[in-house]
């Protein structure tokens, strides 16, 4: 499978110069190809094939003056713009299909130069390299400072560059694993989990293990707070106001990290000590609508749950999902009788029918295990999700290596 390995960058003044052209250059790609397919769609025209886009936009573009400067920058950044943008109205089509999965997607927008993110990509074909010091060399960049973290498992075949909102950079490398050294790095055992999610505690195990809650946004609402009021009173435009905004881009970017880093280290963790793991497939865009939202968003369930699934389908465990629906409270894990719903502010029940005395959420999680088990048997062998890409940040970048760590 593919997976994304991040590395924080380090451009000098003139490096971040040519990477905002960069960056300037693949937005106005990408929005002369959306404009050209409005335009096409209006006059009830076929819409242009992405080999007519890239000679009309790219390559006949750098020869006229008011596009000559997109020959400063690399061609193949403008061609995987190019890209993007097809992808992104075939995301659109399928999703007026029916055939794409998820929530809709609308039709592709104009990028604006005020968004909080810009990325680049470069493929094979722009001859990018990692240096004999480590440095990245980017074509018509230069070496850039990486710190890293951890060695590349393999070649990389392509690296986006990303500046976040906090003003940050980052270089993602995407590689294919090698699943003879994913298999020997977790070897299989015969340990089964239950996971039961919550608020209180963020997860409680099977096993009886409950697992706090850090809740870093929590922590950090003072913070967050008083920088969010400095930013209010600045004037709109003003340099003041972009460094007051870049202040608390930084401040809710340390808190995702943390909440990023926390969620890596415990998925693997159960993926590592476990070979069947079962999860609730909870609702958190309805549970993220009550009383409760910042709490729900603050725990962020969702990404811990999608950590587990990228991680059990490469180092071959099994990650069952239980229906939202199934009554994990309800039900007695000795005896199997259900006991009706219950309050939240219960945490502690005993059973009508054998006098067992539970604690919720362990309670919940041996159901949810035997739950997942019996999934599991229905079919007749392993329940494992789809192939998915990890995240950009699947690699942490902290620490600077005493030698050259790159592939």
């Amino acid at each position: 499978m593919q997976l994304r390995y991040a590395f924080r960058l380090y451009p000098e003044p003139g490096q971040r110069t040519a990477l905002a052209r960069a960056f300037g250059c693949a937005r106005v790609v990408y929005n002369d190809a959306v404009r050209a397919r409005e335009d096409a769609r209006r006059a009830g025209e076929a819409f242009p094939t992405a080999g007519a886009l890239s000679q009309k936009l790219i390559t006949q573009a750098r020869q006229t003056p008011g596009r000559s400067w997109l020959g400063e920058v690399s061609a193949v950044v403008l061609q995987q713009s190019l890209r993007d943008a097809e992808a992104a109205y075939k995301n659109f089509f399928a999703s007026l299909k029916g055939t794409r999965k998820g929530p809709g997607t609308g039709a592709p927008r104009f990028k604006s130069g005020k968004d909080s993110r810009q990325s680049i990509r470069f493929t094979a074909n722009a001859r990018w390299s990692v240096t004999g010091s480590g440095r990245l060399n980017l074509p018509k960049i230069g070496a850039v400072k990486v710190k890293w973290s951890r060695t590349l498992p393999a070649q990389p075949s392509s690296v986006t560059v990303i500046k976040d909102a906090a003003g940050r950079y980052f270089a993602s490398f995407v590689i294919d694993t090698d699943a003879a050294a994913d298999a020997a790095r977790m070897p299989a055992t015969d340990h089964t989990v239950g996971i039961d999610l919550g608020l209180m505690h963020f997860a409680v195990l099977s096993d009886g293990t409950k697992i706090d809650s850090p809740r870093f946004l929590r922590w950090a609402e003072k913070k967050l707070k008083k920088a969010q009021r400095e930013l209010s009173r600045k004037q709109k435009g003003s340099r003041n106001r972009e460094k007051a905004r870049l202040k608390v881009a930084r401040a809710h970017a340390q808190v995702a990290d943390a909440r990023r880093e926390f969620h890596h280290q415990l998925s693997t963790k159960l993926i590592s000590e476990n070979q069947g793991i079962g999860v609730e497939d909870l609702a958190v865009k309805g549970l993220a609508r009550t009383r409760l939202a910042k709490s729900v968003h603050d725990a962020g369930w969702a990404q811990f749950v999608a950590m587990l699934e990228y991680k059990a389908v490469r180092y071959g465990r099994t990650l069952v999902r239980i229906g939202r629906f199934e009554p994990t409270s309800q039900v007695c894990s000795a005896c199997g009788a259900k006991d009706g719903p219950k309050p939240l502010h219960i945490r502690e029940w005993t059973c009508a029918a054998c006098g067992a005395v539970h604690d919720r959420d362990h309670n919940a999680a041996k159901n949810v295990r035997t739950a997942a088990g019996l999934a599991v048997a229905a079919c007749g062998a392993q329940v494992r999700p789809g192939l998915v890409l990890a995240q950009r940040d699947e690699a942490g970048s902290h620490g600077l290596p005493p030698e050259d760590r790159a592939a």
